[in-house]
């Protein structure tokens, strides 16, 4: 069985670098992008199974980038990590949850193994009833 492909999105180039040294150790196959236009090309040509998003970045706000991968693929697990505290209400409804970047790697890697479980029991579910 391959492992979980992870793609972050961040125009953090240091965060994203670390998060990237973190996920791979937890056992991931990770992609980064710097911004929300490589982050949409990546999620539209890989076979991502779940999205770690910033929200703020230049050009385009994590906001506008989780709406777009929705229209492409809808069952895939955003997580918006951010350095904000209120973000936008339209944006949380977008995606599946939202965590503090000041949280730490604990909670990201806790919300990851709960979506990337529920994804595949969802994908199984669906398989029997085929």
């Amino acid at each position: 069985m391959s492992k979980p492909f992870i793609l972050c999105v961040d125009d953090e180039e240091l965060g994203l670098q670390i998060r990237k040294a973190v996920l791979e150790r937890a056992g991931y196959s990770v992609r980064t992008a710097v911004n929300g236009r490589e982050g949409l090309d990546a999620f539209s040509s890989e076979p991502v199974d779940l999205v770690i998003l910033d929200y703020s970045m230049p050009g385009m706000h994590g906001g506008d980038v989780a709406l777009e991968m929705r229209r492409v693929r809808p069952q895939v697990p955003i997580i918006l990590l951010s350095a904000y505290v209120n973000l936008p209400p339209e944006v949380i409804r977008i995606v599946d949850c939202s965590i503090l970047k000041g949280d730490g790697p604990e909670l990201l890697l806790s919300k990851i193994r709960e979506f990337l479980s529920e994804r595949a029991g969802n994908i199984h579910h669906a398989e029997d009833t085929e």
